[in-house]
């Protein structure tokens, strides 16, 4: 189980590699809040991370911890991770095959593959792609960098949220968008129960919410507007004790939210989120998370990847 102590030192690791990305410090009313319209809230703004979402920190992370062998990296990815592996092998020198189902949105797949790495479309959802990516590195001997499920990739996003402490030491609710768990897990091992950590989910994609009620990781839908980032079938081994010992709640959020908080941060803020990026917001704004009196809540604003053809701006 990773620590505070591998976090930091995956902090070290990968320093000169990603963006110490900033803090915006708002209100319960700049957010649409009728009741706390006064409450403190802080939204981390990760989608301005190289590649437009966190999931540098992680792949950075596993590539350094240990040499690559001569055949390079693989990954199977809904499209942000493929980007952030693309990316973080182009700038360590390493050949990258990324594995994407056939839904994967365009601007994704163009944005992996503008980062010099090979793209194979595969499969209608991440199990299906993963499953290929899982043959071929049975194959080629490729560092396989996991999406989520590797200590090296959960302690590289745990830095999100040592970040975050340290610009906003006071926190006492973390909001945390989760597919597969990479980041919440990261998260949650930092804070290691000094914040409340809360998990968002879409409800047609409540992999971590299905597997704290079993108990243990099961197999869940996968579906919706967010799927594209949020959709894995089940949470990775390696996060869920973290989410048992450290995530207080995990709620579930509705399309229909997730579309209004992608269109309240742009009316707002003028900040452009990908679904995924947007669903922490939602639990805020929709009244499913509702902070406590003298919460001071923190949102993690995950990605920005979007197809602003089918972006719901408003205002």
């Amino acid at each position: 189980m990773i620590d505070r102590q591998s976090i930091a030192e995956a902090a070290a690791r990968i320093q000169t590699y990603v963006r110490h990305t900033p803090v915006l410090c708002v209100t319960g009313s700049d957010l649409g809040l009728g009741d706390g319209a006064d409450l403190p809230v802080a939204l981390k703004l990760e989608l301005t991370q190289h590649t437009g979402s966190f999931k540098p920190r992680g792949a950075f992370n596993r590539m350094l911890s240990e040499p690559a062998p001569s055949a390079g990296v693989i990954t199977a990815s809904g499209g942000n991770h493929g980007a952030a592996v693309a990316y973080a092998a182009r700038a360590l020198g390493f050949n990258a095959e990324i594995f994407v189902p056939e839904t994967t949105p365009q601007a994704k797949v163009s944005r992996i593959a503008g980062y010099g790495a090979r793209v194979i479309r595969t499969g209608t959802a991440y199990a299906e792609a993963l499953a290929a990516c899982q043959a071929r590195q049975q194959e080629t001997g490729a560092m396989e960098v996991h999406a989520y499920d590797h200590a090296d990739v959960l302690a590289g996003q745990g830095t999100a949220g040592r970040e975050f402490e340290t610009d906003v030491p006071d926190l006492t609710h973390i909001l945390v968008a989760t597919g597969g768990g990479g980041l919440i897990g990261g998260v949650a091992a930092w804070y290691a129960g000094s914040a409340r950590v809360v998990s968002v989910e879409p409800e047609g994609c409540p992999a971590l919410h299905d597997a704290l009620r079993a108990g243990q990781p099961v197999p869940a839908p996968v579906g919706g507007y967010a799927a594209d980032s949020l959709g894995a079938r089940q949470v990775g081994a390696e996060m869920f004790p973290l989410a048992q010992r450290y995530v207080d709640e995990a709620v579930l959020v509705s399309d229909a939210a997730i579309r209004q908080a992608q269109a309240l941060l742009w009316d707002r803020f003028r900040i452009v989120t990908e679904p995924g990026g947007a669903t922490a917001t939602a639990a805020l704004i929709s009244g499913r998370f509702r902070p406590p009196a003298g919460a001071r809540v923190g949102i993690l604003v995950c990605g920005g990847n979007t197809d602003l053809g089918k972006f719901p701006a408003g205002g």
